[in-house]
């Protein structure tokens, strides 16, 4: 018959199972589960294979806990990832503040935010002689932004301009349908674009969820494309010609008003 394990009297067995079943650490339930086996007069070997644990371990937790009693059954790695590790923060809470704020504007140079940009700026506002462009990129990740393509907004269009025709194009529809009762109004869209060179528009760093908007200057040659399109139904119809001006375009508009059977009971309103 084995010899008894010595277990000091620091709680009953009671106790010592209540402990057991109460612990929301794996690790110290495990060891209270030993603990209690043991006080019931199991061995350490026995409760050891009962719980899964191998000899040697048992007897170090056996002889912690005659030590050190519930402290000798606490888990030390628990305790070590709870203390605050590492060197100090890069940003104070302000600083933080102040970086958000910076990147709602374009940076000194005009262009786009990078990462590097945000570690020159971080050097210039902490001091710090040298940060690496990788802490830059993880602000900008902490941030909430990503890597992104771009919009293309054309330089020339007006935003005044656009949203002057959206707020009066209901009223000239009313006015027509006023004009001509018996006719048939349909309301088109068309646009050129002129198939050549194209900007490359490469990703840059926005908010999730907010597509950036990268101004460009198109250039095009050799081949122009007349699309409309029909809101109301997504019908479109295409036209290819060599170049632009007065003759083409009448061309076009002539070839559009075939398609659709423009007639005095049809009438359409194109606009650009």
């Amino acid at each position: 018959m084995p010899k008894k394990a010595h277990l000091e009297n620091h709680y009953s067995s009671e106790q010592l199972k209540e402990k057991y079943l109460k612990s929301q650490d794996l690790i110290e339930s495990r060891r209270w589960h030993l603990v209690w086996k043991v006080s019931l007069g199991w061995s350490i070997k026995n409760s050891a294979i009962a719980i899964g644990i191998n000899y040697d371990y048992g007897k170090s937790i056996l002889k912690k806990y005659n030590e050190l009693g519930e402290k000798g059954i606490v888990n030390l790695k628990t305790i070590a990832r709870k203390q605050v590790r590492g060197r100090k923060t890069l940003l104070t809470e302000n600083q933080i503040d102040s970086l958000k704020k910076e990147l709602e504007s374009r940076p000194p140079d005009g262009g786009i935010w990078t990462g590097t940009k945000v570690a020159r700026w971080i050097e210039k506002e902490t001091g710090v002689e040298k940060v690496w462009n990788q802490r830059g990129w993880d602000y900008l990740k902490k941030f909430r932004y990503s890597w992104q393509s771009p919009r293309p907004k054309p330089r020339k269009g007006n935003r005044e301009e656009q949203e002057k025709f959206i707020s009066l194009l209901p009223e000239k529809v009313r006015e027509l349908k006023e004009k001509y009762p018996d006719a048939e109004i349909e309301v088109w869209f068309f646009d050129e674009h002129r198939v050549g060179l194209k900007p490359i528009l490469r990703k840059v760093w926005a908010k999730i969820g907010e597509r950036p908007i990268a101004v460009v200057n198109h250039r095009y040659e050799w081949l122009y494309i007349y699309g409309f399109v029909k809101p109301k139904t997504g019908e479109t119809l295409w036209y290819l010609i060599p170049r632009v001006n007065t003759s083409w375009l009448n061309v076009v508009y002539e070839s559009f008003a075939l398609d659709l059977g423009v007639s005095p009971k049809k009438s359409l309103i194109s606009r650009r």
